[in-house]
């Protein structure tokens, strides 16, 4: 097991990272003071590791409220944080009742999202079981719900108290699912960590293959990546934490534009990230910026390179409702080469546009 601490002050939590960890007592035991669990899983991931969870947690002499939502990025909507709130409600929850969100981004962001309004707050442990919510979404606080006008429009910053990644549970992960993470393992070496994009080129294989020591350690350095950002910038109001959102201005706008759920959201951001690097480089005067060796690493990972072909118009329409903008400013991160991102709030939205339609025809 590798162990990194995520360092808030007050707030600062460890995540634990290996294999075999989702079902041992002792991965939850420091962090349930309550009586009462509330786990919060799919209906996908329920029948795959609820069990083993539930007699850990048992095994600790408390109670459980069982609340399981239907599987898919098009229900992180206001119904299912509802469906948490009346679940914990009805079963009389008070504030030491912890909740476990056991499953993937979705599930870790309403149900954290859950836990930071939930009588103003109870304590929550993140049980990621994709790549990319192991990698990126479980690690930060980030917790939201979707808007139909906006991804993640509506949520709070709001720490867990802990993350446990067990490695096991990507054994399981769908070929799509498991390809969407390593976007977000792209994207971390792509802003931070040019010898890490190097390494990643050279463990193609063994990425493709879910090679356990390998991505162990990949995994971990992700989440070193992120906590050493999140430690400088907690709730993004220094642009440091913003450079994380390299290909999701324009990858929110085509998950948006597409319907949620039809493309995945790694997906979305491995083409956001090539629209970023292309526009950097022929738009924005970034010709250090390798493209080829940029989209050679995505598509030998199995993930898309190209924009799907939509209206133009639509796509500035949703970035223009994006979070990091600034007085009706799209914001942008960039790149100026390979392990080097910055934020960008010149882009003209006639120059934005004019580069879309090419992106896209």
């Amino acid at each position: 097991m590798q162990t990194l601490t995520v360092s808030l002050a007050d707030r600062s939590y460890s995540i634990h990272i290996g294999s075999g960890l989702l079902a041992r007592a002792e991965s939850y035991a420091p962090f349930i003071a309550g009586k009462t669990v509330a786990i919060v899983t799919n209906e996908t991931i329920a029948p795959l590791y609820l069990p083993q969870v539930k007699a850990a947690v048992l095994s600790l002499g408390k109670s459980i409220i069982e609340i399981i939502l239907p599987d898919g990025e098009e229900h992180k909507t206001f119904t299912s944080l509802d469906k948490i709130h009346t679940a914990m409600l009805a079963a009389a929850c008070d504030r030491k009742t912890t909740i476990i969100a056991l499953g993937g981004g979705v599930i870790g962001d309403v149900a954290g999202f859950a836990a930071a309004t939930y009588q103003r707050g109870v304590p929550f442990i993140q049980v990621p079981t994709t790549l990319l919510s192991q990698v990126d979404s479980s690690v930060g606080g980030k917790t939201a719900i979707n808007h139909p006008l906006g991804k993640n429009m509506i949520g709070a910053f709001y720490q867990p108290l802990a993350v446990i990644s067990d490695t096991d549970t990507l054994k399981t992960l769908p070929p799509r699912e498991y390809a969407s993470g390593l976007a977000e393992v792209v994207k971390h070496a792509l802003i931070f960590d040019v010898d890490h994009f190097a390494e990643l080129e050279a463990n193609v294989d063994a990425l493709n293959a879910r090679d356990a020591s390998v991505l162990t350690r990949v995994i971990a350095h992700s989440c070193k990546i992120k906590a050493d950002v999140v430690k400088q910038d907690e709730r993004e109001t220094k642009d440091i934490r913003a450079l994380l959102n390299l290909g999701h201005t324009f990858g929110h706008a085509i998950e948006t534009e597409m319907g949620y759920g039809a493309w995945f959201h790694g997906e979305a951001v491995a083409a956001g990230t090539v629209l970023a690097a292309q526009f950097s480089r022929d738009e924005w005067g970034g010709a250090d910026i390798d493209l080829p060796s940029i989209e050679r690493l995505l598509t030998s990972l199995n993930l898309p390179t190209k924009a799907p072909k939509v209206a133009a118009q639509k796509l500035l329409a949703h970035m223009q409702r994006d979070k990091k903008n600034e007085d009706g400013v799209v914001t942008l991160i960039l790149l100026k080469r390979i392990g080097e991102a910055y934020v960008d709030r010149r882009v003209p939205g006639a120059k934005l546009l004019a580069f879309l339609e090419r992106a896209v025809a």
